[in-house]
């Protein structure tokens, strides 16, 4: 883990176990620094000072912000446990694999409120320290389930009674004239890669295929933007 504020949301949340915390020596005062070394001396996480140069030698991004975290790896759930819920909220990402986008996402599901993240083990963004920073902790309120593939997934969603609604700049329907008692229940957002898009048999998988509106002269948003925008009006519609 890297990053200040990914760092110190792993220590508040308390899901998973710390190992230690390195600190690069001679930084700048600042609030969220404190903050960090308070939640390590609560937690019982051994902090580490360091050189910033040696600091940036174990980083695996550019910018770690002089704060460095081990830890144990994400916990995983299976796909029957996310629907247990009545009121699930899945996001389920069809070969996005842009760090930037998979942990934009992640932030913006624990932000409006989702459960689960749903991700296949294979044409996917893994959950590397460059996801986990831009997530900005949003990997430590979220449920992640790991799956051999995304068109099974959804069929097993379909038997638990999860409605799937994939998003598609191609599809007829606005995602704003879908009915309200389908926000009720179980409900999965589906993304697909950057620039393809859903891959053919995930999308004959989902219930229903929805679009946002355009206005501009761009033809499509961003894959994280588009989901953000699914996520605020599903948490619209559940009040």
């Amino acid at each position: 883990m890297e990053g200040r504020q990914a760092v110190l949301a792993l220590l508040q949340a308390g899901r998973r176990r710390v190992q230690r915390v390195l600190l690069a020596e001679q930084q700048e005062p600042a609030p969220i620094l404190d903050e960090i070394e308070r939640w390590c001396r609560q937690r019982r996480v051994p902090v580490e000072l360091v050189s910033a140069g040696r600091l940036a030698q174990l980083a695996s991004t550019q910018q770690p912000q002089g704060v460095l975290a081990y830890a144990e790896a994400v916990p995983e759930v299976d796909l029957d446990e996310l629907v247990a819920d009545e009121r699930a909220l899945l996001v389920v990402l069809d070969g996005v694999t842009d760090p930037q986008n998979v942990g934009s996402l992640a932030r913006s599901a624990a932000c409006l409120g989702a459960s689960g993240l749903v991700l296949p083990r294979h044409r996917s963004g893994e959950l590397t320290p460059s996801v986990m920073k831009v997530a900005a902790g949003g990997l430590e309120h979220l449920a992640v389930c790991r799956v051999p593939g995304v068109p099974a997934a959804l069929a097993r969603l379909e038997q638990l009674g999860c409605r799937t609604l994939g998003l598609s700049e191609r599809a007829e329907r606005s995602l704003y004239d879908v009915e309200d008692e389908v926000f009720e229940g179980p409900l999965a957002l589906v993304l697909g890669a950057e620039g393809s898009g859903l891959r053919r048999l995930s999308a004959a998988r989902c219930h229903e295929l929805v679009r946002i509106p355009l206005a501009g002269a761009l033809p499509a948003l961003n894959v994280a933007v588009a989901g953000e925008e699914a996520l605020a009006e599903a948490a619209r519609r559940r009040g």
